[in-house]
């Protein structure tokens, strides 16, 4: 049974872990488009301004995927 939960709890980190990253991604590329949307000629200071915050933010996401998979694998 204790084991099982180690297995519900990592489960439920992982869910909440893939739908934040995904609405953080979702909320910076919508504003970014915007952005373009109404200024075309600044679409490369944009896309270069918008890139670190995406590459960080999915770094994130996957370190502590990884950590939610360690806490099982080593309990």
């Amino acid at each position: 049974m204790v084991g099982s939960l180690h297995f519900f709890g990592a489960a439920m980190a992982l869910g909440m872990i893939v739908i934040g990253a995904g609405l953080g991604i979702g909320k910076l590329a919508a504003a970014a488009a915007e952005g373009i949307a109404r200024q075309p000629s600044a679409a490369d200071k944009i896309t270069g301004a918008v890139n670190l915050p995406l590459f960080l933010l999915e770094g994130v996401a996957i370190l502590a995927e990884v950590f939610a998979l360690l806490v099982v694998l080593l309990k």
